[in-house]
């Protein structure tokens, strides 16, 4: 991949998603997890302080090996089961049915084929599971998505894949999901990359 992509680019992931401003966000979502949880791009571990006593057992995804190497680091000071799978969400490496919780917080925009994560997501989720997410994506405002559009090719190209303009609240049910709650609306910071949607999805 390179030194950008292998060294750069997981050191940038992780100062960038240490932001005081993200931790509500964090809480709300890793404490409201119950049971085998599988946390989709677990990065460099910063949502594994928050799970709370319902959270049985953590399995980080994550396709990057440096961003693994940090998340080992972050469990040893956790008390939460925690065990790690290199890989990616369009094949994610379980059993139909066999986690209780998923966790996805700002990964789906960075994800290659979304829909593809997403559906597989719905294959290993239980009967009654519920996929918690936060996510930052399209703008309802006309003059803000054009500039996601046009801007979205370049940024991806330096900030590890990260798409500006997807549509979180469509993307789900395309995947056979039931958004059962949703949270929109800006964050402080320019508004291209600051329109976050956070809630809830179940299997449909």
């Amino acid at each position: 991949m390179g030194l950008y992509a292998d060294w750069i680019v997981p050191r940038l992931c992780d100062l960038t998603m240490r932001s005081r401003r993200l931790l509500p966000y964090r809480q709300r979502l890793a404490g409201a997890a119950e049971g085998q949880v599988l946390e989709i791009g677990v990065g460099s571990g910063l949502n594994l302080p928050f799970y709370g006593p319902k959270a049985t057992r953590v399995l980080g995804l994550e396709p990057s090996p440096g961003l693994i190497a940090m998340a080992r680091q972050a469990a040893r000071q956790v008390s939460v089961p925690t065990a790690f799978l290199a890989g990616s969400a369009e094949q994610i490496p379980l059993d139909d049915r066999s986690v209780d919780s998923i966790v996805m917080t700002w990964v789906g925009c960075s994800i290659p084929d979304v829909g593809a994560s997403l559906r597989e997501m719905r294959r290993v989720l239980r009967p009654g599971g519920r996929l918690l997410f936060v996510e930052h994506g399209r703008s309802p405002d006309a003059n803000v998505e054009r500039w996601q559009n046009r801007l979205s090719p370049l940024w991806q190209r330096v900030s590890g894949g990260c798409h500006l303009n997807r549509k979180i609240d469509d993307l789900l049910p395309q995947a056979g999901f039931r958004v059962e709650q949703l949270a929109t609306g800006y964050l402080r910071g320019p508004k291209i990359l600051t329109y976050f949607y956070e809630g809830s999805a179940v299997p449909q």
